[in-house]
């Protein structure tokens, strides 16, 4: 009985592995050359080797199997074929050794059990994704949210060897329901900003143009137009909580100064009604002295009747004169009600617009900056820069379009900025057409080039005023912060760059000394 035919090497050696992954390797035919590709894996190499008990078959059958192989191993193979066709075994073993070099003891063993290591680690990691990550973000579609789990239990369930179509036609459905999901969440999303953004809108139409909520309302509005995070809505609501508990104060206080003009109001009327009633009833007095002066009989009896009238009238006269002094009493006491509540109103509008966005522009204010630069200053392991702009013949624009096209040349500029800045920078506004813009983690060489960038940008950019454009330049110095520096050190470092540019030339960033 023969011996059974010799396997090729398992997975686990380093030739197995070259040749048991190659796809589509091809089949020998026969002996003198090598066949046409194939479909055969294993199988295929167990007929190569069919039979190759002695050592020249053996080599014949190793050749063979590797022309089978793509690439440079191909080529090898067809080397070794011919090295055993010409029978020339020193360059056969000669071959041999480069294999070995150049292939085999390259390549990096696995420990037993640990074929698919890599490929249970994606599983299991695909596995967690769906059930822990994607499955909370379904909350509110619990049948998603069940199939994501199921579905990661089903990942983490697979083994090597078992059919992966299902699964991957399963994942494909899930991922195609959460795609639809997702647009409709996100549909849901603008329509609650429209929505909220038009109630503003209707409120703002029937407040009184100079109401202390319109700025509230504008940079609400403001805030919903732009990119929604975390932090500027954090930030934003801090800043309403402030403003209302400020306003909150100074309502009480309107009210009470109203409530103390009701109440004074009401005890004048008090006063003239009693004075009234004074006069009615001296009135029927000097009536009743008319006729008894008509029936007196003697002298004693005028004088008696004369001194009655006398006390009436001085009663009266005190009532008019004490009215009097209370009506002047009360004119004061109103006069500075009402300064009191002019006073207090005009403070709960100063405390609506303490927030930290520029009403015209939508930028931070000083307020805003100061934090802002702050909050930064303070960390320090990261770097920052700023860049103090200013617009450039800003006053002919005026001069020339009006006042009108001056301010939206400044919303101009601030938008066309903060499409270009990154999450985390920011743009303010001094006053006027000095804007300082902060950018975090940003060495003063970038920062340079990065505002070269905003130049270029709103030089392809001229705004339309009526049917003219309106280009746009700015002239900037930008400064990098040293350690310690306080935020007055840096701003002027950088304003005396910005100067610095405005004087040879404008249109221009130059860095700080």
């Amino acid at each position: 009985m023969a011996d059974s035919p010799d396997i090729p090497p398992s997975g686990h050696t380093g030739l197995g592995r070259i040749l048991s992954r190659r796809a589509a390797p091809q089949v020998v035919a026969e002996a003198a050359a090598p066949a046409p590709a194939g479909n055969g894996g294993m199988a295929m190499l167990q007929r190569l080797f069919i039979g190759s008990n002695a050592p020249e078959p053996l080599l014949h059958a190793f050749a063979q199997g590797m022309c089978t192989l793509p690439g440079e191993l191909g080529d090898m193979g067809q080397r070794l074929h011919s090295a055993h066709v010409d029978q020339d075994w020193d360059r056969y073993g000669r071959l041999l050794r480069q294999l070995i070099d150049k292939y085999i003891r390259t390549i990096e063993l696995a420990p037993p059990g640990a074929g698919n290591g890599e490929a249970e680690r994606l599983r299991d990691m695909l596995g967690h994704t769906l059930g822990a990550v994607l499955a909370p973000l379904m909350q509110h579609s619990p049948e998603l949210e069940q199939q994501a789990q199921r579905m990661g239990q089903e990942l983490r369930g697979w083994r090597s060897g078992q059919a992966l179509e299902p699964v991957a036609q399963h994942l494909r459905e899930l991922c195609h329901q959460v795609g639809v999901r997702s647009d409709g969440m996100q549909e849901q999303h603008d329509l609650l900003l429209s929505l909220f953004d038009m109630l503003l809108e209707n409120i703002t139409e029937l407040l009184d143009g100079e109401s202390w909520l319109q700025g509230q309302i504008r940079n609400v509005r403001q805030l919903l137009t732009g990119t929604l995070d975390t932090g500027s809505l954090e930030q934003t609501r801090n800043d309403l909580r402030e403003v209302i508990y400020r306003q909150g104060l100074l309502r009480q206080g309107i009210t009470e100064s109203k409530q103390a003009m009701k109440e004074l109001m009401v005890s004048f009327l008090d006063q003239v009604d009693g004075m009234a009633t004074e006069t009615g009833e001296y009135h029927d007095r000097v009536a009743s002295y008319a006729i008894a002066v008509r029936q007196a009989r003697s002298i004693a009896d005028l004088n008696q009747l004369l001194q009655d009238v006398l006390q009436d009238t001085v009663r009266v006269q005190a009532q008019a004169a004490r009215a009097r002094d209370h009506l002047a009493n009360a004119r004061a006491e109103a006069r500075a009600a009402e300064q009191r509540v002019q006073q207090l109103e005009r403070e709960l509008e100063d405390a609506g617009s303490q927030l930290r966005t520029d009403v015209l522009t939508g930028a931070l204010n000083r307020r805003g900056l100061e934090e802002l630069l702050t909050k930064e200053l303070n960390k320090s392991d990261a770097s920052l820069s700023v860049c103090m702009l200013d617009l450039d013949h800003f006053s002919q624009t005026n001069n020339s379009h009006g006042h009108a096209a001056g301010d939206q040349a400044l919303r101009h500029l601030v938008a066309v900025i903060q499409q270009r800045l990154r999450g985390r920078d920011h743009i303010a506004r001094l006053g006027g057409d000095e804007f300082v813009v902060v950018l975090p983690g940003m060495s003063a060489v970038a920062a340079l080039e990065s505002m070269q960038q905003l130049q270029l940008a709103l030089a392809q950019r001229p705004f339309l005023f009526g049917d003219e454009r309106v280009q746009v330049r700015f002239s900037g110095g930008v400064a990098q912060a040293r350690a310690g520096e306080p935020i007055d050190t840096l701003l002027h470092r950088a304003d005396q760059a910005l100067y610095a540019a405005k004087r040879i030339g404008r249109n221009r960033v130059l860095p700080a000394d």
